[in-house]
């Protein structure tokens, strides 16, 4: 049995929702065959959601770890290959914390890459009839600086891990006028399906 840990955030910067929070709400543990599957709500703050991410994969022993994040203005759930030492952004977390130009860890490497089978993934969500794309950075905000501190983290370890952005959900329209929104349903098949396709190819 797999044991898969997924997690999403809060809502943030005063929004009302948050796509990657709605997509483990509506996960349960065991709703992919061959899979067990662990759910949180991250915190929207830099120390304190790579803090609670760590402790819930020491805690959960999974076997994959993926991290769902609201990126406004994509049209594909976007899987992530690379995290970036950097912390960059013109808006604070939910602590009011606001970084600019500021290494997440001095003497590290720049990047750390995912170890998900990007393509696999990508072609198994387009198969379900959903848009999907490999992406090359998730930013520099708090999904970035959660999917570097997890992969420094478990490297070299035998735990599977990345990052997905996914689009804003239809019930964001109203606050984001003429960006591109997804059904959250269609996101959930999404994240189920990357469960799925781990499950058989591991």
């Amino acid at each position: 049995m797999l044991r898969v840990l997924l997690t999403g955030f809060e809502p943030f910067n005063n929004g009302k929702l948050n796509p990657s929070e709605q997509i483990v709400r509506h996960i349960n543990k065991d709703d992919v065959p061959g899979a067990e599957i662990f759910t949180k709500v991250l915190p929207v703050g830099y120390a304190e959601s790579a803090e609670e991410l760590l402790a819930l994969v020491e805690e959960h022993k999974p076997d994959v770890v993926i991290s769902f994040g609201q990126a406004e203005g994509r049209t594909a759930i976007s899987v992530e290959r690379f995290a970036v030492n950097m912390d960059d952004a013109g808006i604070a977390d939910n602590f009011g914390v606001k970084r600019t130009d500021q290494k997440i860890h001095e003497n590290s490497p720049t990047a750390f890459e995912t170890t998900l089978p990007l393509k696999e993934l990508v072609a198994a969500i387009k198969a379900e009839g959903i848009p999907a794309a490999v992406s090359l950075s998730a930013g520099t905000f708090v999904c970035n600086h959660i999917f570097y501190e997890m992969q420094k983290a478990l490297e070299g370890k035998n735990i599977i891990s990345g990052f997905v952005h996914v689009p804003l959900m239809t019930e964001q329209q109203e606050e984001f006028p003429g960006l591109f929104t997804m059904p959250i349903d269609q996101m959930v098949i999404a994240a189920k399906t990357m469960v799925n396709q781990l499950a058989k190819t591991i």
